[in-house]
């Protein structure tokens, strides 16, 4: 390890984990308008959907900030991540006015899925409940 290691670890999870614990509070304000979202492309079950992806991102994002079953809580959300990118920002499949945005939002929820994917390979890092768990073991 060298000295960016510790450092470099810990802000990418805090970052990663601030961004999904943030979007799921959101979600979870506004259940009616992510239901909403989710009908708009014809799935099932939205309001059921909405609970399920604001469960998942704030409890995923706050296992990523305490770096508690860190590569458990990677591993859901780089799944979570890519399938909601084909099915809600499909940019091969709107408008010529609206493929930009959708292909923006596409390629950086491609992003986010690799660093979620580096932190299933690496796991939380040095400053995390996980990393005491396995010291304490």
């Amino acid at each position: 390890m060298n000295a960016l290691t510790t450092p470099a670890a810990l802000a990418g999870r805090l970052l990663l984990g601030g961004f999904f614990l943030f979007f799921g509070l959101m979600k979870f304000a506004s259940l009616g308008g992510t239901a909403g979202y989710i009908a708009s492309v014809g799935l099932p079950m939205p309001m059921a959907g909405a609970v399920f992806a604001a469960a998942l991102e704030t409890l995923g994002g706050l296992a990523l900030l305490l770096g508690w079953q860190a590569r458990i809580a990677a591993l859901a959300l780089a799944v979570f991540t890519l399938v909601a990118s084909v099915i809600f920002h499909a940019f091969w499949a709107v408008p010529a006015d609206q493929a930009f945005v959708q292909q923006l939002m596409f390629t950086k929820n491609l992003a986010l899925t690799g660093g979620l994917l580096m932190l299933v390979a690496l796991g939380a890092g040095p400053v995390s409940l996980d990393a005491r768990r396995a010291a304490a073991a």
